[in-house]
C-alpha cells in the first residue's frame, strides 16, 4: 500500500537531540529512574506540578533557540511535499514549540498533534488523529522517530514504524521497528519502495 502521510517526531528526528532528560528530572526533584517526565508529573501535587511545568517550559524554550536540524531533514520534507505526501508532527512537546521550530528553520508541517491534544505517545491517539486529519489509513502512514515511544505509537495505531538510529540506544528499540534508517533522507526510499 502506498504511503500517503509521514508522521515525524520532533526532537531527535527533525532536529538534533537536545534534551538532557536526566538533568530535567534532577531539577524537578525526580529520581533519575522515575520514568518518563510527563507521566511522573501526573503524580505530583498541584504545587509540584506547577513548578515542574515551569522547568519543562524553560528547557523547551531553550531547545527551540538552540535547535539544529538533523542532516537531510529540510530536503526530506521538501521531497515529500513535492510528492504530495502529508507531513505530520507528533510530539510530547507543545504545539507552540513545534511551530517555533518550523518558523526558525523555514519548514512547513501540514498538521501537528502535541501533548495537550490527548493521550501522548506511546498511545495510538496522535497517530490516529493525524491519519484522520489527512484522510488516510494508518496502513498508508509511516511514523518516523528516534525513540521507543514513537515506534510503539505507530504499532498501536497500525502504521509502519521507522526508527531513526542516530544514537547509542537505537539497538534497544530496533526490534519494534518495521524499518531502521541511519539518516532521515532514507524515508524517501521507503516511500518510493512502497509505491
Amino acid at each position: 500500500m502506498s504511503v500517503k502521510a509521514v508522521i515525524f517526531d520532533l526532537d531527535g528526528t527533525i532536529t538534533q537531540p537536545y534534551f538532557d532528560f536526566d538533568a530535567i528530572r534532577k531539577e524537578m526533584g525526580l529520581d533519575k529512574n522515575s520514568g518518563p517526565i510527563l507521566e511522573s508529573m501526573q503524580k505530583m501535587t498541584p504545587q509540584q506540578r506547577q513548578r515542574a511545568e515551569q522547568i519543562l517550559r524553560h528547557h523547551e524554550g531553550r531547545a527551540v533557540i538552540e535547535s539544529k536540524l538533523n542532516p537531510g531533514a529540510r530536503q526530506t520534507l521538501s521531497a515529500l511535499r513535492r510528492a504530495g505526501v502529508g507531513i505530520g508532527i507528533l510530539t510530547r512537546n507543545r504545539r507552540s514549540n513545534a511551530e517555533a521550530i518550523a518558523v526558525k528553520h523555514k519548514l512547513k508541517f501540514d498538521a501537528i498533534v502535541d501533548r495537550d491534544d490527548g493521550p501522548v505517545k506511546p498511545d495510538a491517539f496522535g497517530v490516529l488523529r493525524l491519519c484522520e486529519q489527512f484522510g488516510v489509513k494508518p496502513q498508508q502512514t509511516l511514523v518516523v522517530g528516534d525513540y521507543l515511544f514513537d515506534l510503539l505509537s505507530a504499532k498501536a495505531a497500525g502504521a509502519a514504524a521507522v526508527l531513526l538510529a542516530n544514537h547509542e540506544r537505537a539497538d534497544e528499540f530496533a526490534r519494534h521497528a518495521d524499518f531502521t534508517i541511519q539518516n532521515i533522507r532514507q524515508v524517501l526510499q521507503i516511500v518510493q519502495d512502497k509505491k
